[in-house]
């Protein structure tokens, strides 16, 4: 089976799944998430739709779909440029076009995926109702930065490591069972997501990106609506112990710069800024891991389903 048709099988399971309005009320849904639009998920760094039955969007699609949502997830390479991933994401957004009989689709990016969702918007803005970036380093990470001045391109340790990183990606593409390109380039992420590679991506997409630094982008650009949130706290459940890795790469941010553990508050903020300071980390935005997440702070899930009510009562 080639990967156009991986793609058509796992976006036709998604249809009968996701259950649109015309069956939702056969399992009881109320209706509150049951957008006009289809809403389709893409994935950041290192990321993947499902792998070792392990979902990246930890239980956010069921909770989407049990009140009528329609729900597609996608997977681009795991490590690429930004416009690489888009292109990828492009072709499965026509596929769930097609497939689902709806013009349009609601984007949700969390991560990379944000500015790789930017650019299908940006480029194919005919195919999209709105665009939601959960984490997006809007004008770049301050993990990618710190790597990028410790790191010299062209360097041995730049070899090295991308060897290491397009190798892990790699595995992921392998066992997610992907459809995605296998190609991984680490480095082409890495220039995609520092702040001097994002000012070039936003000099040629800037669609709801805000004109001044931690200010608000414009909400509604060539007919597509654009939303944006993020949080502030790297550390959050003493359980979790991914907040090991979100934590220390805090320690890579300029002192008094508020961060999720890989992107900074005002980084993150594009188009309408619902928060930009949630208690949570860079996982904890995807419900990771495992749902563990601060007790002092609304459940991951219920800021997904309030997110799609708002795009239904929004018409999208």
């Amino acid at each position: 089976m080639n990967k156009k048709s991986l793609i058509a099988l796992g976006l036709s399971a998604g249809l009968l799944l996701g259950g649109h309005a015309q069956a939702s009320w056969l399992f009881g849904a109320s209706g509150y998430t049951n957008t006009q639009y289809p809403i389709v998920l893409s994935h950041g760094l290192l990321g993947f739709d499902r792998m070792l039955g392990i979902d990246y969007w930890y239980g956010i699609p069921a909770t989407l779909r049990r009140d009528g949502a329609s729900v597609y997830i996608t997977e681009v390479s795991q490590l690429n440029s930004t416009e690489t991933r888009g292109e990828e994401l492009i072709e499965q957004v026509e596929d769930i076009v097609a497939i689902s009989g709806q013009p349009k689709v609601n984007l949700i990016g969390h991560s990379h995926g944000g500015p790789t969702i930017r650019y299908v918007a940006a480029t194919r803005p005919d195919l999209i109702a709105s665009v939601t970036s959960i984490g997006g380093p809007q004008y770049g990470s301050g993990a990618a930065d710190f790597l990028r001045r410790e790191i010299a391109p062209g360097s041995p340790a730049e070899t090295v490591l991308a060897g290491i990183f397009n190798a892990l990606g790699t595995v992921i593409h392998f066992l997610s069972g992907s459809p995605s390109s296998e190609l991984q380039n680490s480095v082409a992420a890495l220039g995609s997501l520092d702040r001097k590679g994002m000012e070039i991506f936003n000099a040629k997409f800037p669609q709801g990106v805000p004109k001044t630094f931690c200010g608000e982008g414009a909400h509604k650009v060539n007919g597509v609506h654009y939303y944006s949130w993020s949080g502030t706290s790297p550390l959050t459940n003493p359980l979790d112990v991914s907040d090991l890795l979100t934590g220390a790469l805090s320690l890579t941010f300029v002192k008094g710069d508020d961060n999720d553990g890989l992107v900074g508050r005002c980084s993150s903020r594009l188009g309408k800024v619902i928060r930009d300071n949630y208690r949570m980390n860079h996982l904890d935005q995807i419900n990771h891991a495992f749902g563990l997440s601060s007790l002092f702070e609304t459940d991951p899930l219920t800021v997904y389903r309030q997110h799609a009510n708002r795009l239904k009562n929004a018409g999208l």
